[in-house]
């Protein structure tokens, strides 16, 4: 699956609260939710590979899903 990330979650990644988490975390994230996700809709619980926690609000687009934002714990 295509996965879109958005300019204002690549943005999110350089904040200091996402400091640890990686465009690799986030695509390894997206893809593991083997659902269709029809409305914007927040998952919680990924852990990237430095063990920081972070939750993704994706959605399903003709283009494949797209990465809304990246907020991190």
């Amino acid at each position: 699956m295509r996965v879109i990330i958005t300019a204002h979650a690549r943005k999110r990644l350089q904040d200091l609260r996402q400091e640890q988490i990686n465009e690799n975390d986030v695509l390894q994230a997206a893809r593991s939710i083997t659902a269709r996700i029809p409305t914007a809709t927040r998952f919680r619980g990924f852990l990237a590979t430095s063990g920081r926690a972070f939750d993704l609000v994706m959605k399903d687009v003709p283009a494949g899903r797209m990465v809304i934002t990246i907020i991190g714990k």
